[in-house]
């Protein structure tokens, strides 16, 4: 599945959307970016309630496909910024980690 695809079933609202054409190989949720790092694989979609910068770099040295930020999270716009720079997808999602997580168990991710 493409990160594209994935979008047109979920609603979310897309903050930026760098390539749609990733592919997505599975989902990874959590809120510790050190843990994170040592977990996440390339790939891979981050469901997060985390909104700052770090969220980004993280996402771009792992090769992550997609960050879904959640419980109606706002980033700042120095993430927004980073994201636009590194080439980043970031959308938001008004529920919960839990709920994105179900969502996308449902689509065998």
């Amino acid at each position: 599945m493409t990160v594209h695809q994935l979008l047109q079933t979920l609603p979310v609202k897309v903050l930026h959307q760098a390539d749609e054409n990733r592919e997505i190989s599975g989902v990874y949720t959590g809120d510790l970016l050190s843990w994170i790092m040592g977990r996440a694989q390339p790939d891979q979609v981050l469901v997060t309630i985390m909104t700052n910068i770090n969220v980004v770099a993280v996402a771009s040295l792992l090769d992550l496909s997609l960050v879904v930020i959640c419980d109606n999270a706002l980033p700042d716009d120095a993430m927004l910024e980073a994201a636009k720079s590194k080439g980043v997808n970031v959308v938001t999602f008004e529920g919960t980690s839990y709920e994105m997580c179900a969502l996308l168990a449902k689509l065998c991710l």
